[in-house]
């Protein structure tokens, strides 16, 4: 009696249309990534399923309507819905609960679009130059449903693999020309083959899913939306290389992958698909899942497996390589989430179809979360040597406030920045690396030119000083002198020789850091030297920060043409700073003045700069 009452009161005041025309092809899909359940996604689907049962359609026909998705990239036009009927698709974004019944009235039932709520066209721009192998199924099919992915011709990549030797398969995948998609790019197949010929047994293959890059989210999204497909190119690595074990490193703070790579494995067990003779091959292979503690330097391969092993997560030299000497002293693969991902489709579709796409040395595409100071952000997959001009503006729509292009930062606080000057530079492994910088997981952070150089190496040097483990002296205390000198420059401290130390200090990082995170570390600090050194300069000869970003190089004046007398800056200033009388100007004393910008908000009238 009690439920009766509580669905009466829910569905009291909708208008019921018993037996409604619904299409035979209706789906709906509702995006339920991270983005998409922050946004309210599953309040979304959840009214979706109330709303079409007041109009009479069956609960066993409504779940099969009603699609969970992963992440599509547009993650800013979350919550973000596809209605398919009658063969058409139409998009909306920003939906909320409330929007539902009017979708289902006039959409689904009425067959009239709810046009202003759809998608603009920067929605379509943004996708239109992407070119999508990892991700073409993120936003399309139930990442909780392996029906869903084996609708599409999931496993099939598998299944054909098996049917292979382990060289036949490893001779495939190093035609693709596919590299590791962790920062290094060195050749994956070359990887698997150096592992099948080691010495010792049992193998193992290792994905590294330990994703720590500052705005980096490419394979916490490939995970959620996809899980099969990284089990499914472990698959096909465990039977290369001869592994009949797999782990899926992966940081705690990344729930809701975890839940869908736990219901992935299950399933995938459920099925035969992993565990005891994997379609009758005699191939036994199992997949446990490792949950980190977020220490960024578990992202280096020998502190991963330090880590998996029940030890500290700290690096160790090499060699030997993991390939010879691994986890448990055994020779081990490890690659990340979207080297992995890739595999399905190049066993699948063959070496030749996926080396057609990228350049001559930089294969395939590459996902990107773009970020910053850029209108469309999200998350992208690109042919590999597409140009940075490219996807800043036709695929991001170019700069928020329409401000100029600075620099791009690539490969996160271990890579570099690519100016303005260098905007129409290929982005591929060979023309990262030449200019200072590197491909990294895959962060892409925009900058205007209100962005302050020096201030933006000094947050990632911050970063990486942070997170150094602190076993080799070059990185420890290496980075916490980089990182006094440029906090000194920034607040108007600097001294003569600062950017001479600076870049001594980097090049010896560099040289004799003990892994690559350490070795990389510097590459912010240099790169920015190198391309606006004038802002250093600036920093330290004339005490002022060019982007008026560093607090203390601030100075606040006002134009006594421009002023208005209307003492809206008088009124906001917490250290008395400003001297303002009714009719009479406004003057600040610079004495008493903290620099807070307070003033500088206050003024409609711009007349405070």
């Amino acid at each position: 009696m009690a439920e009766k009452k509580k669905t009466e009161s829910k569905t009291k005041g909708k208008p019921k249309k018993a037996n409604a025309r619904i299409p035979k092809d209706l789906t709906v899909r509702v995006c339920v990534g991270t983005g998409g359940l922050a946004a309210g996604s599953q309040e979304v689907i959840d009214e979706f399923y109330s709303e079409l049962k007041s109009h009479g359609l069956p609960p066993c026909i409504e779940k099969k309507c009603v699609n969970k998705t992963g992440c599509r990239g547009f993650c800013a036009k979350d919550v973000l819905v596809d209605v398919i009927s009658d063969g058409d698709l139409s998009t909306y974004q920003f939906i909320k609960p409330d929007m539902v019944s009017r979708i289902i009235n006039e959409h689904i039932i009425g067959g009239n679009p709810v046009t202003e709520w759809l998608v603009g066209p920067d929605y379509h721009t943004f996708h239109d130059k992407q070119t999508k192998i990892l991700l073409k199924q993120c936003g399309q099919i139930d990442p909780e449903d392996i029906d869903a992915y084996t609708g599409i011709g999931g496993y099939e990549g598998a299944r054909k693999a098996l049917s292979l030797t382990p060289f036949e398969v490893i001779e495939e995948v190093k035609a693709s020309g596919l590299r590791g998609r962790g920062g290094a790019g060195f050749l994956t197949g070359l990887k698997w083959e150096l592992c099948s010929m080691a010495k010792g047994t049992p193998r193992y293959i290792i994905c590294n899913a330990d994703e720590g890059d500052p705005g980096a989210f490419m394979d916490r999204s490939v995970i959620e939306g996809n899980p099969h497909s990284v089990l499914e190119g472990m698959i096909i690595g465990g039977y290369a290389i001869g592994s009949n074990h797999g782990y899926i490193y992966i940081r705690a703070e990344y729930p809701l992958a975890i839940e869908r790579l736990e219901i992935a494995i299950s399933q995938a067990t459920e099925r035969g698909l992993l565990g005891k003779n994997i379609f009758k091959t005699g191939f036994d292979f199992d997949i446990k899942i490792k949950q980190g503690a977020g220490a960024f330097i578990c992202g280096e391969e020998t502190a991963l497996i330090a880590s998996i092993e029940g030890k500290r997560g700290m690096p160790r030299s090499k060699p030997p390589f993991p390939v010879n000497k691994g986890l448990w002293g055994k020779p081990t693969v490890i690659n990340n989430v979207e080297t992995l991902s890739n595999l399905p489709s190049i066993i699948t579709n063959g070496a030749k179809w996926y080396s057609s796409i990228g350049t001559e040395k930089s294969k395939g595409t590459k996902v990107f979360a773009l970020t910053g100071k850029i209108k469309n952000s999200g998350l992208i997959e690109v042919p590999m040597g597409i140009s940075v001009k490219e996807i800043i503006y036709d695929i991001g729509g170019g700069m928020e406030r329409n401000r100029k292009f600075k620099a791009v930062q690539t490969g996160g606080p271990s890579g570099g920045c690519i100016p303005a000057s260098h905007i129409d530079m290929p982005v591929d492994y060979e023309s990262l690396i030449s200019i200072g910088s590197m491909m990294g997981s895959g962060g892409m952070v925009v900058m205007d030119d209100a962005t302050c150089m020096v201030d933006m190496s000094k947050f990632f040097l911050s970063f990486t000083q942070h997170e150094s483990c602190g076993k080799c002296v070059p990185c420890r205390i290496g980075t916490k002198r980089m990182l006094e000198i440029l906090t000194r420059i920034t607040e108007g401290k600097g001294r003569e020789g600062d950017i001479e130390l600076l870049l001594e200090i980097g090049a010896d990082i560099k040289l004799s850091s003990l892994c690559g995170l350490g070795q990389s570390a510097p590459n912010p600090v240099l790169s920015t030297i190198k391309f606006f050194r004038d802002e250093y300069e600036a920093h330290i000869k004339d005490g002022v920060c060019p982007a008026s970003v560093c607090k203390a190089l601030r100075r606040y004046v006002v134009n006594a043409e421009v002023c208005k007398m209307c003492g809206k800056c008088f009124r906001v200033c917490p250290s008395g700073a400003i001297k303002w009388e009714p009719k009479k100007k406004a003057e600040i004393d610079k004495s008493k003045c903290v620099k807070c910008g307070a003033c500088f908000e206050a003024c409609p009238f711009n007349s405070i700069m």
